[in-house]
């Protein structure tokens, strides 16, 4: 199987040695939530399920015990309790999925399903967004990532390094380049604009004089708790330069990934998460004018990935 055979999925037969499987299930796990669509073979929806986070980093145990749950709550919209695991193959976009030995041991504590497919979860977010064409997808939320399927059926990736030292143009970035601004601030090696006050207060400080709430805020964030900033970007960019700066800055980033996953600029590129949506109006005008709306999402990718392996020969 290679991705770009992934258009025509539904309607190709089933290779003998998966000639068992009636139902595919489809996971979208990240570090926040779990989404599942349970389908037949030719895609129909039978039920949907939601549970918490199955990002591999934050355990396998409680990946598979979050995605069964979502799994099961699909089941019951589709009178099936129980799921039959030896009559479903599964595919799934799982945030961690690039570390190979996180897959391994996940793999390895499988329930009981007829065939799994695992991949990160920007490869099922492409191919859910331009229905296994060619294409790519910038995924702006809390973190960063690009992701691209190419012409000649390799992918590309860009960004997606974590929000310590990467994700550039992140609702996390953003935030870390606000509470930066406002340490300056509070300095005095900058001046103290409406962003500077809004972080500030935000992190509790009553007054350029309170180091010590803004010390002890910084030291108990992290990712989330900086991504939470970034709103109070966006609310000042028309008042204060330093924030407009910032989201111009983020456009920049953004704008940068897309260039890396296509030089060629010709593939149509969709955009996922608030920050890149919030963003895309401002990007120049042939990356603006590739924008889509996407097909579909990383669940229908993982979907239509499944759907292809069982069909695959070899």
């Amino acid at each position: 199987m290679t991705l770009s055979a992934l258009v025509d999925v539904w309607s190709a037969p089933l290779s003998p040695r998966h000639a068992a499987v009636r139902f595919l299930v489809g996971v979208d796990g990240g570090g926040t939530g779990t989404r599942v669509r349970l389908t037949d073979l030719h895609g129909r929806l039978l039920g949907q399920g939601q549970s918490g986070p199955s990002a591999l980093g934050q355990g396998i145990a409680q990946a598979w015990r979050h995605i069964q749950e979502a799994v099961g709550e699909a089941a019951k919209q589709a009178g099936l309790d129980p799921l039959p695991l030896a009559e479903t193959a599964m595919g799934l976009g799982l945030s961690g999925a690039g570390v190979a030995a996180q897959v391994e041991a996940f793999q390895a504590q499988q329930p009981g399903y007829a065939w799994l497919v695992v991949v990160n979860d920007g490869t099922t977010t492409v191919l859910g967004a331009h229905g296994g064409h060619p294409g790519g997808v910038i995924a702006a939320g809390t973190g960063t990532v690009g992701e691209a399927l190419r012409a000649d059926g390799t992918l590309a990736r860009a960004s997606g390094w974590g929000w310590i030292g990467g994700d550039e143009g992140s609702g996390a970035w953003l935030g870390l380049q606000a509470m930066r601004l406002a340490q300056k601030a509070m300095d005095g090696r900058l001046p103290a604009g409406p962003l500077a006050l809004a972080i500030w207060h935000a992190a509790g400080a009553a007054d350029a004089l309170d180091r010590d709430a803004v010390s002890h805020w910084v030291a108990q964030a992290g990712q989330h708790a900086y991504a939470q900033l970034a709103p109070l970007v966006f609310d000042h960019a028309d008042s204060d330069p330093a924030a407009q700066a910032l989201i111009n800055a983020a456009v920049a980033e953004l704008e940068s990934v897309a260039l890396a996953l296509d030089p060629t600029q010709t593939l149509p590129l969709s955009l996922a998460g608030s920050i890149a949506q919030r963003l895309g109006s401002r990007f120049s005008g042939n990356i603006r004018a590739r924008c889509v709306s996407p097909q579909g999402d990383s669940a229908d990718g993982a979907l239509r990935l499944v759907r292809g392996a069982l069909s695959d020969s070899r």
